[in-house]
């Protein structure tokens, strides 16, 4: 059942059930598919409505205070299906090491290891129409036809998989939702408040607002709030009545350890075989059904021996740093900042990622040669890096309050010498491995000289070139409260009733795009709550 959340002000309706989860994103729609499945009964809370709406999108609005960061009212979007209703669609599992505890990375270490949590990154790529064997490393890369040239100690070779379904969490494709009768979605239902009882040790009720003034209340056994990475730390430090400091947040680390995937220009490829250079990293492949694509990464016994982030890299043919943007690249950006992520205007988006998709995968790299053959580009390295937790990235409230009265955020996003480390001497290794290969040469950007910034975004590097906008760490899950928010399961510390989904997780974050490990973490927690006493 789906209703909008439209009481006039005065109304306190009264809403009872199982389980309440907060937020239908990925994480939300997710455990809500599962969990009705298993029998509980689910209120799914969402602030926003079917499609998007400016002023519900208004309560996004932010300051950033730290390193630049994109108009944070536009980085991520509220309403049903959250920001996946403008993804890309890539979906990559975390590595191995991504999960143990790196004595070279600060506060590393998930509660659990990659082995915990394969079974359920194979249900969610089923569920997303993938091969759920697909593990984007050397036993994928071989099935699909591609052989790396690096030697894996220095640079191991990854891939990713796309989803290819449009729009795949939006009210329209969630009618088995819709049509559950132990499912009550709610829309235009913010939740401004989580109360916990007076004892402190478990939730009573979360309070939710609209746009019109009206008010309501939620009673649930359990919560899960899946409101994404900025905003369920927005949540929980403001809801500070019983908890002065907020909820979960005893050893203040609630907001901390913010972490996405910096974009970075690596390195200038010198080299008379272009050709040969960009056929060591497929950009776009078709196998069984699927697409693939690859990036390379800091071999794990080079992270090992000089402490190394598990940082990426594709190569791609793009201006030199300072030059003038390219008429295509403008008028897509210029396009995109135009557009709002209304049905209408996603559509288009998309139908216009299909067409460069497949003029991609037909000539995309033989534009690339020709670019670079005839002097419009060069060939560089662009990062996608690997951000080391770092207590001192962090969301804050602000003084400053929205139209339903909950304080803003403030991001403080920071870097870490450790995060251009990783960096510098990963290029290094692709000067080496270019060179042993005979393929020419890596210069490295000036920025990454130890006299450099500790990083420096390019607005030529990427239609992305600050981040891929991928907001974790925020809840972090760790064994005990004095290193993390919530544990293994996301149920927060000293709270009996009240679990956190979704990236904000993240104890670290790799390399890889955090969508499908959001999917595994969710099918996982519905199958731990189904089975909660």
């Amino acid at each position: 059942m789906i209703e909008i959340f439209a009481p006039s002000g005065g109304e306190t309706p009264l809403v009872e059930t199982d389980i309440c989860i907060i937020g239908a994103g990925a994480a939300g729609v997710t455990l809500a598919r599962d969990l009705a499945a298993a029998g509980r009964d689910i209120v799914l809370l969402e602030s926003g409505d079917s499609d998007f709406d400016d002023d519900i999108q208004d309560l996004m609005s932010a300051e950033s205070v730290g390193y630049p960061y994109p108009d944070l009212r536009d980085a991520r979007i509220r309403m049903f299906g959250g920001t996946t209703t403008i993804w890309g669609g890539r979906c990559a599992r975390l590595n191995a090491i991504d999960f143990k505890k790196r004595s070279w990375v600060p506060w590393s270490g998930w509660p659990f290891g990659l082995d915990t949590l394969e079974p359920w990154y194979a249900k969610a790529q089923t569920a997303l129409g993938l091969d759920p064997a697909f593990d984007g490393g050397a036993q994928t890369l071989k099935e699909i036809g591609l052989r790396p040239a690096f030697d894996s100690d220095e640079l191991a070779v990854d891939a990713w998989t796309f989803d290819l379904a449009a729009d795949r969490f939006t009210l329209r494709r969630v009618g088995d939702l819709q049509s559950n009768p132990r499912v009550r979605i709610l829309l235009r239902a913010s939740v401004t408040h989580i109360t916990a009882c007076a004892e402190g040790n478990r939730v009573s009720h979360v309070n939710i607002a609209n746009l019109a003034g009206g008010r309501g209340t939620v009673r649930a056994r359990i919560f899960v709030l899946a409101a994404g990475g900025i905003e369920a730390p927005r949540i929980l430090l403001a809801s500070n009545d019983v908890h002065a400091e907020g909820l979960g947040n005893r050893h203040g680390w609630v907001g901390r350890c913010f972490m996405d995937h910096p974009h970075a220009r690596g390195a200038w490829i010198r080299t008379n075989q272009p050709w040969a250079v960009l056929g060591l990293l497929s950009r776009s492949c078709r196998h069984a059904g699927n697409r693939y694509a690859t990036l390379a990464r800091a071999g794990e016994a080079l992270q090992q021996r000089e402490g190394l982030l598990n940082s990426s890299f594709t190569i791609s043919a793009r201006r030199a740093a300072g030059a003038r943007m390219a008429g295509v690249q403008s008028l897509y950006r210029r396009t995109r900042s135009a557009l709002r992520p209304a049905r209408a205007e996603r559509a288009l988006w998309h139908a216009n990622r299909r067409f460069l998709l497949a003029a991609r995968e037909r000539v995309g790299p033989v534009i690339a040669w020709s670019q670079n053959r005839f002097g419009k580009s060069s060939l560089f390295v662009v990062v996608r890096a690997e951000q080391s937790p770092n207590p001192e990235s962090r969301i804050l409230l602000s003084p400053e309050k929205d139209s339903l009265g909950v304080p803003r955020i403030k991001l403080d996003w920071q870097f870490t010498r450790l995060d251009k480390h990783s960096v510098q001497r990963t290029m290094l290794a692709l000067d080496r491995e270019l060179r042993r290969l005979d393929l020419g040469s890596a210069e490295l950007s000036p920025w990454l000289s130890n006299e450099g910034p500790v990083w420096e975004t390019d607005p030529l590097i990427s239609n992305h070139p600050v981040s891929g906008y991928h907001h974790m760490g925020t809840a972090r899950m760790a064994d005990t409260p004095a290193q993390g928010v919530t544990d293994g399961h996301g149920k927060v510390h000293g709270l009996a009733n009240l679990y956190i989904a979704g990236s904000s997780l993240f104890p670290t974050s790799g390399w890889a795009n955090p969508t499908l490990t959001i999917l595994a973490l969710a099918h996982r927690q519905a199958h731990h709550l189904a089975h909660r006493r």
